[in-house]
Formats: C-alpha cells, structure tokens, sequence
C-alpha cells in the first residue's frame, strides 16, 4: 500500500475508533462536560456596555488532550472552567481576574453550578490535514497518534481505550 493510501486508511480508521468511542461512553452514561464560546458582546447602540458570556456548543468527553463529542468529531482542549460564584474584582494578577471574569461570563451563558465549562477549545478535522498535522491527532507512517504534552506520541486506539477506561471506572475519590 503506498503512503498516501495507509495516511488516508489511518484517517478513516481514526474516524472510526472516535465514533466507537462515542458510542462507547454514551451507552455506560460517562460523564461529559460542557463546550462553549466566550463572547465579549458588543456595546448596546454603541454606547451602553454588555456582560462577557459564554455560549453552549454542545457536549463532550474529556479525553486528556481532546475533547470527543457524541457524534464523534473532536476539539483540541483550550481552557476549563468550573462554574463557581465569581465574586467581586480584587484587583489580584491578571490570571485570576480571568478565572473570576469566565466565570461569571460561564453563569451569564446560563451554565450550573458546578459545571465544567470548555472554551477556547478547536475543532479537529478527521481528514487528509491530519497527515502530518501539527495539532495533537495526527496521522504519521499509516498510523493515527496522539501527542498529550511533552510525552512522546501515543497510538490513538490505546490512548483512547486507557482514557475512556478512566472515564467508565474513575478512582475512588474522583
């Protein structure tokens, strides 16, 4: 099978172990989270300003370094919020002024308390730009992996057998 072939069977193979995965988690009822867009709405007639807020894109598995939808298609992770009780501004670093100011844009979007809210996050392609990608799926020598961190490249079927492993049977205590 020549190069190009084995790429493009390794990209519809991938597409299959994400879609069976899928399946997989929803039938045992794992637990997803919630996907969303940060908004900075503009101003009211130009002039009266409006609140951050965060819009729902649907729902998702967090599976390490992407985030796998019901239907299959894949996110590359960006930032997590938990939907807490912003509180007022402190005036502390600017990192946790936008922790505070994603959670109250997470509460305006209508989100619960106690949500894990996803934003920031970048849809994958399952197709030819997976070859050889940048992005952490990506197809290589015929075969679908994995990148998560500085560790080396993992093969996509045993990255998500061991992360939807987790996500059925959790340890105690988490």
């Amino acid at each position: 099978m020549a190069d190009g072939a084995a790429d493009a069977a390794a990209v519809e193979h991938a597409r299959a172990l994400l879609a069976a995965t899928a399946e997989r988690l929803a039938a045992a009822g794992a637990r997803d989270e919630a996907l969303a867009r940060y908004e900075e709405p503009k101003a009211l007639l130009g002039v009266v300003p409006r609140r951050p807020t965060m819009r729902a894109l649907g729902r998702a598995w967090r599976m390490g370094a992407l985030l796998l939808a019901r239907d299959g298609s894949v996110w590359q992770t960006g930032v997590s919020t938990r939907v807490t009780e912003p509180g007022r501004p402190q005036h502390h670093t600017a990192s946790v002024e936008e922790r505070r100011a994603y959670r109250a844009a997470a509460i305006q979007g209508g989100f619960p308390m106690g949500e894990t809210v996803n934003h920031a996050i970048v849809p994958i392609a399952i197709d030819e730009a997976l070859v050889g990608g940048p992005g952490p799926l990506f197809v290589r020598d015929g075969a679908a992996w994995v990148r998560w961190g500085s560790d080396a490249p993992v093969p996509l079927e045993r990255y998500l057998d061991d992360l939807a492993d987790l996500l059925l049977h959790p340890p105690q205590g988490a």
